[in-house]
């Protein structure tokens, strides 16, 4: 009889009847009125200091307004406070311009009366406000900043996320990858992961996106469709 292996997490989180996690490694701050204080939960390792502000660099000698806050820093808080669920609405879309709505649905907590919270924000991301290569992926950009505008606020962080700052010491893209020729960076994608033209077509009609059936060449993609493309084929082992 061949053996059989039984796989187990090397710790199982539990909450108490506060909706606090059970967990020594998290230490919980509270402010006086008996809420907690999630700006002190912050680790320090997911503060930097935000350069166009101070020339300091250490974080414990700055304000609020001088600090930047990571997305795995808001990612670490979400997972202490407790979601059930994330989603995305892209209110607007075109070429140069996305508009994305991120809705998270909280857990219950004594913070909330023991009420599920759903808290929704939105973000955008644009030509004029990204630089680079993050023109290249608008739609992602402006969906990671929704989620961290989503877990500020309802956190009651007043750090701005380096997700939400326009980052003007980033090089521009060279011609052949940005904005403007969107169709030769995926086609060196399509390379680089061994996808055929025709599979990706494929796809596409399948998903019943208008138009896939009577595309004959990468060109003929449309420009938003394309920065999506490229996002999913970015994110494809």
């Amino acid at each position: 009889m061949a053996n059989t292996t039984t796989n187990k997490p090397p710790v199982i989180v539990k909450r108490n009847q506060y909706g606090l996690l059970e967990d020594k490694n998290v230490e919980y701050v509270f402010n006086e009125d008996g809420s907690i204080n999630w700006r002190k939960m912050i680790k320090s390792e997911f503060l930097v200091a935000n350069r166009d502000r101070t020339d300091e660099t250490d974080i414990s000698k700055l304000e609020d307004h001088e600090l930047i806050i990571l997305l795995g820093g808001l990612k670490d808080l979400a997972s202490i406070r407790g979601f059930t669920s994330v989603s995305y609405k892209i209110n607007k879309a075109c070429s140069e311009y996305v508009c994305v709505s991120c809705s998270i649905t909280w857990i219950p907590s004594y913070e909330t009366g023991g009420e599920t919270v759903t808290f929704e924000a939105v973000a955008d991301a644009g030509l004029n406000n990204t630089e680079g290569f993050g023109q290249m992926y608008l739609a992602a950009i402006a969906e990671n900043r929704a989620f961290c505008r989503a877990v500020r606020n309802f956190l009651r962080i007043n750090i701005v996320a380096k997700e939400e700052i326009k980052n003007v010491k980033v090089s521009k893209p060279t011609p052949s990858v940005n904005s403007a020729s969107p169709h030769i960076f995926l086609s060196k994608l399509m390379k680089e992961k061994k996808i055929e033209f025709q599979t990706i077509k494929s796809k596409m009609v399948k998903e019943e996106i208008d138009g896939a059936s009577g595309w004959e060449t990468v060109k003929d993609i449309p420009r938003l469709k394309m920065f999506e493309i490229i996002e999913r084929l970015q994110k494809k082992k």
